[in-house]
């Protein structure tokens, strides 16, 4: 009798939030988007959609803006945000046009209405295209100046339901110091919010973390550049933190 394969774990969370930074689209370059690794980020993301997990996702825009930047080189700091938030929209339809080419139908949801190329945001229709298995990307973050895409990812994922909040980053966790620089960094497999604050850990900013703990929203912090990275830490596998309470 043939031995059957090995059935992989199925996903023990139906619906999440992946955050990414725009940075994560560069690539190699020093600006802009990849499509190479626009790609390659989109078939992560149907990987983890084919489980049959619900996937909304919230893109930063420091690959072409950053408001903070941009203030602190003399720039009112509203203004600079603003072009921050549109940053985040046209990495949003980058994301969207990457991942309809790949077959997932997918709706990009802005704060900021623009109607001839974005929804604007309402909650009820943005859960309902969840229902439906779209692929929903939350563009200019909360609407707000002051507040960061970390803090709009929280936000929108407790207002979606989502059971987590899946942070890929260039390493495979929360670490003591920078893994980069320091080859004896210590990797975290679990921290609480407020170790994340106290030790000012750089997982989110502070307000996304606040956020979280209020809503008990478990963030898991992973490495987006290992190939199946995404779809592994659902199905239980994988190397990662997890930060809650």
């Amino acid at each position: 009798m043939q031995d059957q394969p090995a059935k992989e774990h199925a996903p023990v969370l139906k619906r999440v939030m992946l955050k990414i930074s725009g940075e994560a689209l560069m690539g190699p370059q020093g600006f802009g988007l990849h499509p190479p690794t626009v790609e390659r980020i989109a078939r992560e993301v149907q990987s983890v959609h084919s489980m049959g997990v619900e996937v909304c996702m919230v893109i930063g825009g420091g690959n072409i803006f950053r408001g903070l930047q941009g203030s602190a080189q003399g720039m009112e700091r509203t203004t600079a945000d603003y072009m921050g938030m549109l940053a985040t929209v046209m990495n949003a339809l980058g994301m969207q046009g990457a991942l309809e080419s790949l077959g997932l139908h997918t709706r990009v949801i802005s704060a900021i209405p623009m109607d001839q190329v974005c929804e604007p945001y309402i909650r009820r229709r943005a859960v309902r295209h969840l229902e439906k298995k779209r692929i929903v990307i939350f563009a200019a973050g909360t609407g707000n100046p002051y507040f960061t895409t970390d803090t709009a990812a929280t936000l929108r994922a407790s207002e979606m339901s989502c059971q987590a909040i899946f942070k890929g980053t260039k390493v495979d966790g929360v670490y003591d110091k920078d893994p980069i620089k320091y080859p004896d960094a210590k990797r975290y497999e679990t921290v609480t919010y407020d170790e994340v604050l106290s030790k000012h850990l750089g997982v989110m900013d502070a307000s996304a973390i606040a956020l979280a703990r209020e809503n008990r929203l478990p963030i898991i912090v992973f490495s987006l550049d290992a190939p199946g990275g995404f779809r592994s830490i659902l199905a239980g596998e994988g190397t990662s933190t997890r930060v809650e309470g």
